[in-house]
């Protein structure tokens, strides 16, 4: 049903269309429908009619339409990955990566929904038996971005489905194609008419409802810190249970005692993953001197074998940026650079790839006065800056609004000890550039966000506490 939205167990085509290009080549690729406000006020009404049923729906029974959604998702990985590419940009492995990464969230949610545990407490009262509950929060709103499409819906909509909430996801507008077929896929897995619903539109005029009305108890957003703060001010009216998982402005500390090509293979993996348009990107890196010239020759060298083209062809490593204004923005931030100083090595791009394509980039000499060293880059370009002790590297580092991620590379396990208590991030990776999958609480400290996704704690977002005191059992 591609093309349409899923509002109250129905395909609607909608009066308004949208179009969807493909970012390598900006050619139409498909339209889809705008939904309007009033849509959307009928997909709250649909989630909060379906909320009844499906909380009271056994865990058990929950879990297997979840992993049925999964099974599927994987039975059409190929058509999924293909779609992600056409609408996003990123290579087909990467892509392929990301269908099988977001089935997953489905099975773990599965199980854990089974696993919503409360507690007993030891009564402070005579006669009396404590205990507290986990209930389902009400009907949930995921506005989701358009760099894992995927992905970034089973996240959350697993969660809050395994909790027992109904959900209604906004999906990106740039990459509505992916979206609308694992929602197709879900109703084929068995869930309920309203329980999952999926609305395509303008953000700003879509949102606005699902903030406003009262019904729509938890909101969960992953995008930019701007776009998080006012989502979050529009959500204080009706109090709502609000996630966020905003920017990042990871660093990447490497030291001197470590394995130089084991460091260079880290940084390629944190700097280049989805083109560069990822936020857990090592978007600082900060390599101590003396292994400084060393890393900068041999990570030149990795950055120049990377080949830019169009996610389809097999060979491509970096695909385009999904918005021009993001490919922009790396451009401005190479230019910045290198007129205060910085050097640049930038591996070879095809002549007429277009806009949106930025070649593989390496800023060495980077400083603290650059733009690049002081906001999120979201795109292929690398910044390599050098540091001396460790009590430096730890202040600059940390010297940052944002916490989402960050990564140290040393093989002095004191210091590893040291700096995953000093680093201020959320998500920190000693000696590894891979940590993320269903079971870690993914999110950040500081304003790169609120709450946790993935993990038990991702559950936790969809539920509230209820606490029981039976009283006069003695009696």
């Amino acid at each position: 049903m591609a093309g349409a939205a899923l509002i109250d167990g129905q395909w609607i085509a909608g009066e308004q269309r949208d179009i969807v290009v493909d970012p390598a080549t900006g050619d139409e690729i498909a339209d889809v429908a705008r939904c309007s406000v009033s849509d959307m006020s009928l997909a709250i009404s649909a989630a909060e009619r379906s909320f009844a049923g499906w909380r009271h729906l056994l865990p058990a029974k929950r879990g297997a339409i979840l992993r049925s959604w999964a099974s599927l998702m994987r039975d059409h990985s190929e058509e999924l990955a293909v779609l992600v590419t056409s609408e996003q940009g990123k290579p087909l492995a990467e892509a392929r990566h990301e269908i099988a990464y977001g089935a997953g969230f489905l099975e773990w949610f599965a199980a854990e929904g089974e696993r919503a545990y409360g507690e007993t407490i030891p009564s402070h009262k005579v006669g009396s038996s404590l205990q507290v509950r986990m209930h389902p929060i009400g009907v949930a709103a995921a506005i989701t971005p358009w760099n894992f499409p995927v992905a970034m819906i089973t996240r959350k909509a697993g969660a809050a489905l395994a909790a027992g909430c109904p959900i209604i996801v906004k999906p990106a507008p740039e990459t509505p194609l992916s979206a609308l077929a694992v929602a197709r896929l879900a109703e084929e897995a068995g869930i309920p008419r309203g329980v999952l619903q999926l609305v395509v539109g303008h953000p700003i005029e879509l949102s606005t409802p699902l903030l406003r009305d009262t019904r729509v108890r938890a909101l969960s957003f992953t995008g930019s810190t701007e776009v998080g703060r006012l989502l979050l001010k529009g959500a204080a009216d009706t109090i709502k249970k609000v996630s966020l998982e905003l920017g990042g402005h990871a660093p990447f500390v490497i030291f001197d005692d470590v394995d130089l090509e084991r460091a260079v293979n880290g940084a390629m993996a944190a700097k280049f993953a989805t083109s560069g348009q990822d936020c857990l990107a090592a978007n600082r890196i900060y390599v101590q001197r003396g292994i400084y010239d060393a890393f900068v020759d041999a990570f030149a060298e990795a950055v120049a074998q990377l080949k830019v083209g169009h996610g389809l062809e097999s060979t491509t490593d970096i695909g385009p940026m999904t918005k021009l204004s993001v490919a922009n923005k790396c451009r401005t931030h190479i230019d910045d650079a290198v007129k205060k100083g910085a050097r640049a090595f930038s591996a070879n791009q095809e002549a007429g790839l277009g806009l949106n394509f930025v070649p593989p980039t390496l800023l060495s000499d980077v400083t603290e006065e650059m733009l690049i060293a002081r906001e999120e880059t979201f795109g292929p370009v690398a910044a390599v800056l050098p540091f001396d002790s460790e009590e430096e590297v730890v202040a600059r580092a940390n010297a940052n609004e944002m916490g989402l991620a960050g990564y140290v590379y040393t093989d002095n396990l004191r210091r590893a000890l040291r700096l995953s208590e000093q680093i201020e991030c959320g998500m920190l990776g000693i000696n590894t550039a891979s940590f993320t999958g269903p079971p870690i609480p993914f999110g950040g400290w500081k304003q790169s966000g609120l709450g946790r996704e993935g993990s038990r704690h991702g559950l936790a977002e969809y539920m509230e506490l209820k606490y029981v005191c039976f009283g006069d059992l003695a009696a």
